[in-house]
C-alpha cells in the first residue's frame, strides 16, 4: 500500500504519477484506505481538518505524487440572477450551515450565477422560494472552503464568554 503523508497544494496534472477520485464526503477525511484511478492501493495519513481539494497533490513516503480529483456525484444547482438575488440565495442557504459551491455560468452574458449543494428537499424548497431555477444532475462537488478556514474545513468560529459579574461578552472570530 502506498502511504500518502504530505499535502502539496494545487499541482498540474503532468506533475502526478497517479490520480485519486473521491466524493466530497471522503475528501473530508484525513485517514482513508482507497484505490487510485490506476488500481493502486493507497492509504491517506494526513492532518485532520483541511478538505482535499480538486487538483491538490499528495506525496507518498516513496516520493510518488497522487493528484486528487473531485468525483462526479448527485448535486442540485440553483441558478439565479447575479447580484443581489444571488447574494440573497447564498446568504440564506449558507445560514443553514451547509457546504455550498458558488459560481457563474460560463456564458457570462446570461447574467446568471449559481449555488450548488447536495440534494436536500428543504434547501431546494428554500432556493425555489427565493426565485432560483433548480437542476438535479451529476457533477463534481467542490464547495467553498470558507473565509475562516485558511484552506481547511474547520468552522473557524470560537466564542469565549465571560460570566457572572463580568457584564460584557468577548467574541473571538
Amino acid at each position: 500500500m502506498l502511504k500518502l503523508t504530505e499535502r502539496l497544494g494545487p499541482i498540474a496534472a503532468r506533475q502526478a504519477d497517479d490520480t485519486l477520485t473521491l466524493p466530497f464526503d471522503q475528501r473530508m477525511l484525513g485517514r482513508l484506505k482507497a484505490v487510485s484511478d490506476s488500481g493502486c492501493q493507497l492509504g491517506l495519513f494526513l492532518d485532520r481538518g483541511p478538505v482535499l481539494r480538486d487538483g491538490e497533490g499528495l506525496r507518498a513516503e516513496n516520493g510518488e505524487v497522487v493528484r486528487i480529483r473531485a468525483a462526479v456525484e448527485p448535486v442540485v444547482t440553483a441558478r439565479i440572477a447575479a447580484g443581489l438575488p444571488l447574494a440573497r440565495l447564498a446568504y440564506h442557504l449558507g445560514n443553514r450551515h451547509v457546504q455550498l459551491a458558488l459560481g457563474e455560468d460560463e456564458d457570462s452574458s446570461s447574467g446568471q450565477g449559481f449555488v450548488r449543494f447536495p440534494p436536500d428537499h428543504v434547501l431546494e424548497a428554500l432556493a425555489e422560494r427565493l426565485g432560483a431555477r433548480l437542476t438535479h444532475h451529476q457533477a463534481p462537488f467542490d464547495p467553498e472552503s470558507g473565509a475562516y478556514s485558511h484552506g481547511s474545513h474547520e468552522h473557524g468560529h470560537a466564542h469565549d464568554h465571560l460570566h457572572e459579574d463580568d457584564r460584557e461578552q468577548e467574541h473571538a472570530h
